[in-house]
């Protein structure tokens, strides 16, 4: 989380954005320096390229043409953003709305976890784990520490503020659990989170990482498993706050589903080590893309009735559903675009590819208070989160 306040001073408005035309030869035209600096730099990704977007004012400041399906993460300072292309991990400088040519290399990229002074990525075709200070960016690429797990896997890694690095275990076949290591030095390790995937820190520098059982929880030098209380109950997706011991997690509970929707979602409490599930309304899924924090760390959830359902992380308990879009149904291709949400400190962006839309949404008064129309529906939604030296 950053450590330093980001400002926005949006009043209610709609505003329509063109994109860039491209060349009569087909060929992208090379994108120019905007004039002035992007105001906390908003990027999200479309069937063929990336919009650099105003988070203030979601003008859209530079359209980036650019092949192939594309994911985006923060790069873990307040100006960057990573790019996953088929090469590995592409540096953009979303300040300055300009895609560089400076590239992580990386066999199948994966996961990107900034968190405090580093930023962890690592390459499920290989293993390997690649971590970086990302307040270094900026002037090629910066000074890396390479790490290499035992086998290939669908991985995930982070580096925790005393140093201790806890990445997944696996091989191309199965995830079984997770290691912390010291250096050279192995802290601890558990063998029980089949299906490991995804990752958050909460309050007091402790790590989740969702199972196809519950989660997994690292914290004082110890792993902890807290036990879904469904014989099969998967989290793949999960968020934590810094200033909340609770995880949110995604919650699915039919083993032979092929794409399940879930009408439930998991609130694992890293104090007490039990897992409490939270139905929401009736006939309301959410898809991977539909979890996030708000500000006071409020569990939100994106649902398919279209509205952002707001929830006490303690209790469970409703506090308010925001209507942003319109109803959507979860596609069955993971990477086709549908209502994204992202947060950042007291910023809530949701994205509604049916209507090419971006919303800027005000928690507290529960209304959407700025909204642009995209050229192309949106797919992914991320922007640069962190802070600067």
């Amino acid at each position: 989380m950053p450590n330093s306040p980001w400002m926005f001073r949006v009043g209610a408005a709609t505003v329509t954005v063109a994109a860039l035309a491209a060349c009569s030869d087909g060929a992208a035209p090379a994108p120019e320096t905007p004039d002035r600096p992007v105001a906390e730099p908003l990027v999200a990704t479309y069937d063929g390229g990336l919009y650099v977007l105003d988070g203030t004012s979601l003008e859209v400041r530079q359209d980036i043409p650019l092949d192939g399906f594309l994911r985006v993460n923060p790069a873990g300072d307040d100006a960057h953003v990573l790019v996953t292309t088929a090469d590995g991990f592409r540096v953009l400088d979303a300040a300055n709305a300009r895609l560089t040519d400076d590239t992580f290399t990386a066999s199948d990229p994966g996961h990107v976890v900034p968190h405090g002074e580093n930023t962890v990525l690592f390459a499920d075709g290989s293993g390997e784990i690649t971590a970086f200070d990302p307040h270094q960016l900026g002037d090629g690429l910066p000074q890396v520490r390479n790490v290499a797990t035992p086998e290939p896997h669908h991985g995930v890694a982070v580096i925790l503020a005393d140093g201790t690095l806890v990445h997944s275990l696996g091989d191309p076949d199965n995830r079984t659990g997770a290691v912390a290591l010291d250096g050279d030095r192995e802290i601890a390790r558990s063998a029980d989170c089949p299906g490991i995937h995804g990752e958050t820190v909460a309050a007091d520098e402790t790590v989740v990482f969702g199972c196809e059982n519950g989660a997994l929880v690292y914290a004082d030098g110890a792993f902890t498993k807290i036990a879904s209380p469904t014989p099969y109950g998967r989290i793949g997706t999960v968020k934590g706050h810094e200033d909340s011991p609770v995880a949110l997690g995604d919650m699915k509970v039919d083993p032979d589903a092929e794409l399940e929707r879930p009408g439930q979602f998991a609130l694992i409490d890293t104090t007490t080590n039990q897992m409490r599930i939270v139905a929401l309304p009736p006939s309301v899924s959410y898809s991977f893309r539909s979890l996030a924090r708000g500000p006071q760390a409020e569990a939100l959830i994106l649902g398919t009735d279209g509205s952002l359902h707001v929830f006490d992380p303690v209790t469970g308990g409703p506090v308010k559903a925001i209507p942003v879009t319109g109803q959507w149904t979860e596609p069955d291709d993971w990477q086709e675009p549908r209502p994204t949400v992202f947060t950042r400190e007291e910023a809530v962006y949701v994205t509604d590819p049916a209507t090419r839309q971006i919303h800027l949404v005000d928690l507290g008064a529960g209304t959407v208070t700025a909204s642009a129309t995209l050229e192309q529906p949106p797919n992914e939604l991320s922007g640069a989160v962190g802070h600067d030296h």
